[in-house]
């Protein structure tokens, strides 16, 4: 694609960084096929292209945002599957972040959009401020008829039924292994999970000790950032991301670490792409360390001595993750991980479909989500499964509020077959989420 910036433009990192993904594009329409808001809506500027054209427009003439451009921008899931798709290589994530970022400082929103992104971003990177909206969310439920806004009524649907207590297993510390020690990794016990799903860092502790890891979750340590950097707050998302860094790299330069275990793929695509945030910082160096130390918790697991066999006899819906499978490129290990461990795995059709998850966006695009989790709730269901598995969430969140059918980590699961606990939400039907009124289809 042929582009048009000027050299004083070009003296910006962000839009010299957009100027060559640009010109990477060659305007095939690949990622057509595979853009999960271009087979629902139809549109091509819902299309990684069409997102394209809109992006190098605003950008090369520094116009303000128009709401056009604005709509079609926000509808972008950043599911990345244009990413794993293109021939060509283009980086549309960090070209989307970029175009994102120049919205929120271009633009002005109506005040009720700026009110609810505001909330949403003082709210869901905090754990104790999220655990005390999630029981306002369960105090408002039964009002959710006299709701008009679709958005607040998608907040509602979305919190969980049940509130688990408080793990003290997040706090600052440090676990011995159970064997001879193999590795010292730092936990990423995350911020959102801390509130919907105790159970998940758990389980990663449990196993991690028992295959001879020595876990550390360490002082300083929170939410990766990218709940409010998909929103365009560079600000918000880079102080979470630098307090990370910090509070890594004092372990790294204490009793060192082997790794950075992330259980959670939304929060391991952005800590993995901290280097990349943080190029032309004073922090680059370090930056750069963590995202090279960063690894998902299946990552991880492929390097130690998982047993084989141990698990019951129940048939799995994998659910691949966009995070993991296009953000991250990791497709395999978990499948691998499941089958050693004895469970039976199945696929659903068009696996590298989003949920509708996507962070905040199926509180932000609720009618759009809501189509999407139909569909894969559709596919998951289609293999008859005695559970679903997923390593994101949100997408077991998602996925969650629109089945009977448990939704389960994937760590869970192995820690469950090497000796832990049965899932509670296995082991307590209680705990899952029922299936939430129907949103209605877009026209």
């Amino acid at each position: 694609m042929q582009t048009n910036f000027t050299d004083a433009q070009l003296r910006d990192a962000g839009t010299s960084r957009a100027n060559e993904i640009l010109r990477s594009c060659v305007h095939c329409g690949f990622c057509t096929a595979t853009c999960p808001t271009y087979q629902v809506l139809g549109d091509e500027l819902d299309s990684p292209r069409g997102r394209i054209y809109l992006i190098k427009d605003m950008l090369e003439n520094e116009r303000v945002p128009d709401a056009k451009t604005v709509k079609h921008i926000d509808r972008c899931l950043s599911c990345l599957s244009c990413m794993s798709t293109c021939p060509s290589g283009v980086h549309y994530m960090h070209l989307v972040d970029h175009a994102r970022a120049y919205i929120e400082k271009h633009y002005t929103r109506p005040w009720h959009d700026r009110a609810l992104r505001w909330i949403l971003s003082q709210i869901l990177p905090y754990p104790t401020r999220f655990r005390l909206a999630l029981l306002g969310a369960k105090i408002a439920r039964p009002f959710r008829g006299l709701i008009p806004d679709a958005r607040l009524r998608a907040m509602l649907d979305m919190a969980p039924r049940h509130i688990p207590p408080v793990s003290r297993n997040d706090d600052p510390q440090s676990f011995a292994p159970e064997i001879p020690r193999k590795k010292r990794v730092a936990l990423m016990t995350g911020c959102a999970q801390k509130a919907l799903n105790t159970d998940i860092n758990d389980a990663t502790i449990r196993l991690l000790r028992r295959l001879g890891c020595e876990v550390v979750v360490a002082e300083g340590a929170g939410c990766c950032g990218a709940l409010t950097h998909h929103m365009g707050r560079e600000d918000d998302s880079h102080t979470a991301a630098a307090a990370n860094i910090h509070a890594w790299m004092a372990e790294v330069r204490g009793a060192g670490l082997d790794a950075i275990v992330i259980n959670t793929s939304g929060c391991g695509t952005t800590v993995k792409d901290y280097g990349h945030m943080f190029r032309n910082d004073p922090l680059a160096a370090d930056a750069a360390k963590v995202s090279d130390l960063a690894m998902d918790i299946s990552e991880l697991l492929m390097q130690l001595d998982l047993p084989e066999g141990g698990a019951a006899d129940l048939t799995v819906a994998y659910h691949a993750a966009c995070s993991l499978q296009h953000g991250q490129q990791v497709k395999t290990h978990p499948k691998t991980l499941l089958k050693r461990a004895g469970f039976k795995i199945v696929e659903p059709a068009d696996s590298h479909l989003c949920c509708g998850s996507a962070g905040t966006y199926n509180l932000l695009q609720p009618e759009i989500s809501g189509q999407l989790k139909a569909r894969k709730v559709k596919t998951l269901e289609a293999k008859s499964p005695d559970l679903i598995a997923a390593g994101n969430i949100g997408c077991m969140m998602q996925i969650g509020s629109g089945t009977t059918t448990p939704v389960v980590h994937t760590v869970e699961l192995l820690d469950w077959a090497t000796g832990g606990p049965k899932p509670p939400a296995l082991a307590n039907p209680t705990k899952r989420s029922p299936a939430t009124p129907a949103v209605p289809i877009l026209r």
